[in-house]
């Protein structure tokens, strides 16, 4: 018996797990070349996303920057952990975009500091959630989740009813999300605090649910990817 196991062809595998100096070089080669790969095209290419530009492509236009509202609804939307369970991200397979809708373009999370894809849905994927139900399905769902959605696991937010949005730290964030190169206007940031005057954590939130996939009207059939 163990005669023939010695005369069995060595794999390279086994090789490589033998000799460690051989094993790193070739983890040093594989992660060269993928990082070649991904790297290189950044050299050439004048962007990573869709041509907002392109001719054919005028509804891409629709995208900008959220409103004071909306950005202080995401970083509500962070601050409670929502993308733990959420993500906004809706890939190029039929199941998909029958689920949730168009798949999700690049360009829609130019302004996004950090963006919100992922792959983790403990809930669904809410990158086309905007407009499906009104303002006040989604109060009651935020609430107390399980009086709409029975099998839900969501836990309830109803401290967001009565806390209300600080004017004048959403002026210095909308002023950081400037140096981060979202186009804000000087307007945008002096008005900022007045625009969440007296509104709640929870207009805030339902305010940028409301919004999410709604910037860009997707034509049936178009490939953005052309």
């Amino acid at each position: 018996m163990s005669e023939k196991n010695s005369n069995k062809p060595v794999s390279l595998q086994e090789k490589l797990e033998k000799n460690v100096w051989a094993f790193v070089l070739a983890t040093a080669m594989v992660v060269s070349v993928g990082g070649i790969v991904e790297i290189v095209p950044l050299f050439y290419l004048k962007t990573t996303m869709e041509d907002i530009n392109h001719p054919e492509f005028e509804e891409l236009k629709g995208v900008r920057p959220y409103t004071a509202l909306e950005l202080a609804g995401r970083d509500i939307y962070q601050r409670e952990g929502c993308y733990l369970c959420h993500s906004q991200m809706i890939r190029p397979f039929r199941d998909e975009k029958d689920r949730y809708g168009h798949y999700s373009l690049a360009v829609e999370s130019k302004y996004d500091h950090p963006f919100q894809w992922g792959s983790k849905r403990t809930g669904p994927d809410i990158a086309r959630l905007g407009g499906k139900y009104s303002d006040d399905w989604h109060i009651q769902h935020l609430r107390a989740p399980r009086s709409v959605v029975p099998e839900s696991v969501m836990p309830n937010y109803p401290w967001l009813d009565d806390s209300t949005i600080d004017g004048v730290g959403i002026e210095k964030r909308v002023k950081a999300m400037r140096v981060l190169g979202v186009p804000y206007t000087d307007e945008d940031i002096k008005g900022a605090a007045e625009s969440v005057e007296g509104k709640t954590e929870m207009e805030a939130l339902v305010a940028y649910l409301q919004v999410l996939g709604t910037m860009i009207k997707f034509e049936p059939g178009r490939d953005y990817r052309d």
